[in-house]
């Protein structure tokens, strides 16, 4: 499927690569091989891997350069997203500074840098790390963090100013031919709203918020435009971050029992896994299946720590589910009311 109107064709599933990272956990490297080889084996015609120079504070672009190097990948059968706006800076300590508890055994830390240079200079290290294999789709990741720590209104119109002019860096990188596509990277979907409105993008990824158990109609409306007007559309994070699939993290934060949303999340998921197994229907599949239906969604970043996984969800993305798993969702009130004239199998 084309990207938007980029011209860019993406599979229904592109590969994140925060387990390249350490994300959650540290692996070894020959598994980290394991699953850059299945995912290539899942797109022979070309995969596409979504990283960031915070996945890790870089391990994970490093750790993909490596593993197509040494997989002898050719260049044209793999396409690489590098979500631009943090770069490597020492570890002080034994954790990292951001994140603090989800990325593990770390030999660097990593900081943002939203600015004209230091976009070009995200983009740079990114490619040293990822060891010739360029990236072609680019964006600014978190801008939405980045907005959030601004101490007063003045403060936060820098910070946007900022963030133009990362994306007036990208401009010059898309028109030297060194990019072939611009987009943004965020949890928080108004931001990319804001950015959309003062900057004319190629594609966006939507991450923690469009999702079978979080989809806010507003932004409904919004991914209808986007589509509309031919921006691209990746969605992300669609098990919000493994919990929607029976993991104990949600969003990047490990459940806390004291946390007012934790008996709501998980009375919402037990109801979910009850229908799943009722249907026989695998949650990853409901998840995956639903955050790919909606408006404008090219594909969906899907990351994973297992090649069965890996495989098991590139399937899922191809397979469509039967009208009446949808209508036994709407009936129990895991989807929202307005979905409930949305046809959620709009392949078929």
């Amino acid at each position: 499927m084309e990207l938007g109107q980029t011209g860019i064709q993406v599979p229904a599933m592109i590969v994140g690569t925060g387990s390249l990272g350490n994300l959650y956990e540290a692996r070894p490297y020959g598994q980290k091989l394991e699953l850059v080889l299945a995912a290539l084996e899942c797109f022979p015609d070309g995969a596409v891997f979504d990283s960031a120079g915070k996945y890790g504070a870089g391990l994970a672009l490093d750790t993909l350069g490596q593993a197509l190097y040494d997989l002898q990948v050719p260049k044209d059968k793999v396409l690489i997203s590098n979500k631009l706006g943090w770069k490597r800076a020492p570890l002080l300590g034994t954790e990292p500074t951001f994140e603090r508890d989800v990325w593990k055994e770390l030999t660097h830390d990593a900081v943002q840098d939203i600015s004209y240079q230091g976009i070009l200079n995200c983009f740079e290290e990114g490619n040293e790390l990822l060891k010739g294999f360029d990236a072609q789709l680019v964006s600014i990741h978190d801008p939405d963090e980045y907005l959030d720590q601004a101490n007063s209104p003045k403060d936060y119109e820098k910070r946007f100013e900022d963030i133009l002019e990362g994306y007036a860096a990208l401009t010059e990188l898309k028109q030297a031919g060194k990019v072939k596509a611009i987009g943004v990277g965020a949890k928080n979907w108004e931001v990319i709203r804001k950015v959309y409105k003062n900057y004319p993008l190629d594609w966006v990824m939507i991450a923690n918020s469009m999702t079978i158990y979080d989809h806010p109609e507003e932004l409904f409306h919004f991914m209808g435009q986007l589509e509309k007007d031919g921006v691209g559309i990746i969605n992300s994070a669609v098990f919000h971050s493994g919990f929607l699939v029976g993991g104990d993290y949600f969003d990047y934060q490990k459940m806390d029992s004291d946390d007012s949303e934790f008996q709501k999340r998980h009375q919402w998921r037990a109801r979910f896994f009850t229908l799943c197994e009722e249907q026989a229907v695998d949650p990853a599949h409901a998840c995956i299946q639903f955050a790919l239906q909606l408006p404008g969604v090219n594909s969906l970043a899907l990351n994973s720590t297992s090649t069965r996984r890996v495989r098991a969800n590139a399937a899922f993305c191809t397979i469509s589910l039967p009208d009446y798993f949808w209508a036994a969702c709407k009936e129990q009130g895991l989807i929202a009311d307005y979905l409930v004239e949305f046809n959620l199998n709009k392949t078929e």
